[in-house]
This record gives C-alpha cells, sequence and structure tokens, in this order.
C-alpha cells in the first residue's frame, strides 16, 4: 500500500484548521493514519472520499477510554488515534451530503475549549511563570549571560504570542456563541 508523510504545523487553537486538512487529504485520497512526532502526518492511499474529521480534547474521557470510545462508535464515528490529550475520529459524510460534528451546539464547542483552555493553556502559563520568566529575569542581568537571555527571551516572546492568539480567539469564540 502506497504511504505518504507530509510535515503540517497546527497550533493549539487551530484544530478546525487541522481537520479541515485531514477532510481536504482525504478528498485528494490520502487517508489519515496517525500523527507522530511534532507534526508529522502519516497517509495511506485511498479512494478519494468526502470524510469529516474531528478532534475533541477531553483528559477525563480518555480516563475512561472504553465508554468515551464507545459512545462515538455508537454514533458512527470511527477513532483513529490519541495524540497529546486530543482524540481523532472521522466519519463518511452522508449522501445527502450533510457533514456530521462531534459537537451538536455551540455549548459543547465552548466546554472543549475550555477544556484545552484548562489543559494545555494553564500548564504553559505555569511553566511561563515559575520556571522562564525568572530564568530570564536571572540571565538578563548578568552579563556572562546575555545569549541565554536572549535566547530565553526568545521562547518568552513565542508563549506570550501563544497565550494572545489562544486567549483573543477564545474571547471571540465565547462572546460569539452568547
Amino acid at each position: 500500500m502506497e504511504v505518504k508523510k507530509e510535515f503540517k504545523w497546527f497550533t493549539i487553537f487551530e484544530y478546525e484548521k487541522e481537520q479541515d486538512y485531514l477532510r481536504e487529504m482525504h478528498k485528494a485520497g490520502w487517508k489519515f493514519v496517525k500523527l507522530t512526532g511534532l507534526g508529522m502526518y502519516h497517509f495511506e492511499k485511498c479512494l478519494p472520499q468526502d470524510v469529516v474529521y474531528q478532534l475533541d480534547y477531553n483528559k477525563d474521557g480518555l480516563a475512561h477510554k472504553d465508554e468515551y470510545l464507545k459512545m462515538f462508535d455508537d454514533c458512527g464515528w470511527e477513532y483513529i488515534q490519541e495524540y497529546f490529550g486530543y482524540s481523532y475520529f472521522r466519519k463518511v459524510v452522508s449522501d445527502d451530503g450533510i457533514a456530521e460534528e462531534i459537537f451538536c451546539d455551540d455549548e459543547s464547542r465552548l466546554q472543549m475549549m475550555q477544556r484545552v483552555l484548562k489543559g494545555r493553556m494553564l500548564p504553559l502559563l505555569i511553566i511561563f511563570f515559575l520556571v522562564l520568566l525568572p530564568q530570564f529575569l536571572t540571565n538578563l542581568f548578568d552579563a556572562r549571560n546575555y545569549f541565554i537571555a536572549a535566547f530565553i527571551g526568545g521562547v518568552l516572546t513565542t508563549y506570550i504570542v501563544i497565550f494572545t492568539i489562544f486567549f483573543v480567539k477564545y474571547s471571540q469564540y465565547k462572546s460569539d456563541r452568547k
């Protein structure tokens, strides 16, 4: 069977773009098989088909994996894999062209975003304030460590951008749902 690997990078708040990417690959005849490393997507050649892909971030669900996966299976979703807390599912688009979604209402989508906030963003904030920021300040005032301070400063800048984008998107998402 013909296989293909592609490197793609999606941030925490770009899960919908990732879903769209996987769907377009399937339409082009490449079925998503797994995700490894930091963005290495593995595909198998298949017949082109319109298949919707959905991601769910639910560590509580994964703690009770059998029941969690059974619930999705009962609704016709095929489980692909779990990757850093995200569960990947797919389902063929019905003959009437309706692409189902895991989240049937705005409230459940918002709840998923809140799980991402708690499960992904809060640990990053803790690392930011307890590890990176003190290291940056310590090295900033030591003339021998300007290179280290510059490196950590770059990482801090990246973190600030990630936090800002996530919280802006989260706030927009939350206000759009009201």
